[in-house]
This record gives structure tokens, sequence and C-alpha cells, in this order.
């Protein structure tokens, strides 16, 4: 089971939230790392490429920052069943181009912008969320 910490959820709620506001702020662009993730690679159609590749390093880097200045363990599971991986991987990249974005572009910024097609995005995807969670704990085992 997952342990729910209100207080560092908070705080990283705050954290997502005001780099959000940030890229908006100073990109004009939404924080989806569907897309800035996806836009790192050729071809290039802006400058924008440091701003995208500080970004994802960012997300790889805060972790770390984590363990090395607060001492906090930070842990990941992940799945040793590599048939499902690369199906969930498949999915996740299908729905993130079919829905013109993803959790963070739909849920995070799409949300805060009243974007009709983020509510439904986010709906369907959270929907989604809580069946996969369901059949994995109590059907298929997990």
């Amino acid at each position: 089971m997952t342990e729910f910490t209100p207080l560092a959820s908070l705080v990283g709620g705050m954290m997502i939230g005001l780099s959000a506001v940030l890229l908006m702020f100073w990109e004009g662009r939404i924080a989806g790392i569907s897309g800035i993730a996806s836009r790192l690679l050729p071809p290039y159609r802006d400058g924008a490429f440091l701003s995208r590749f500080g970004f994802v390093i960012g997300l790889v880097a805060a972790p770390l920052a984590m363990i090395a200045i607060g001492g906090i363990d930070v842990s990941q599971t992940v799945s040793s069943n590599i048939p499902l991986m690369i199906a969930a991987g498949l999915l996740v990249g299908f729905g993130s181009v079919w829905g013109n974005g993803c959790t963070s572009g739909h849920g995070v910024c799409g949300l805060s912008r009243l974007s009709t097609r983020s509510f439904i995005a986010t709906g369907i995807f959270m929907a989604t969320a809580f069946v996969t969670v369901f059949l994995v704990r109590h059907v298929i085992g997990g």
C-alpha cells in the first residue's frame, strides 16, 4: 500500500503548479511532459531545445536532489513483467498522442485554464486509472 502524506502532497502540488505557471509566464507554453519530451527529438521547429532539455533534466534531478539535500529515501518500484511494461508504454504513448497531451498537460494546465477538452481527457484517464488499479489489485493480482 502507498502511504498518504498530506504535507508532502501539498508541497509537491504547489511546486508543480508553480512550475506550470512559470513555464507559461516565461515561455508561453503548457507544462505537458509528453509534448516537452517529444519536442526534444528532431526536427526542431523553434529555439526552445535548451529549456525543454532543462525541464526534463529537472524531472530526473528532483529525486536525486531530495536524496542529496534532504536525506529523504526516494523509492520507485517498476514491474519486472516486460511484456506488460511494453504494452503499458505503448498505450500511454498512443493515448498521449491521440488525446493531444498527457496527464500533466490536461490535468494540471488544462483544468486550470477551464479547458473542456482537458476536463473530458482528465475524466477518461482518471476512470481508466481507477479501473486499472482495481483490476491489478483484485482480479489480475499484483
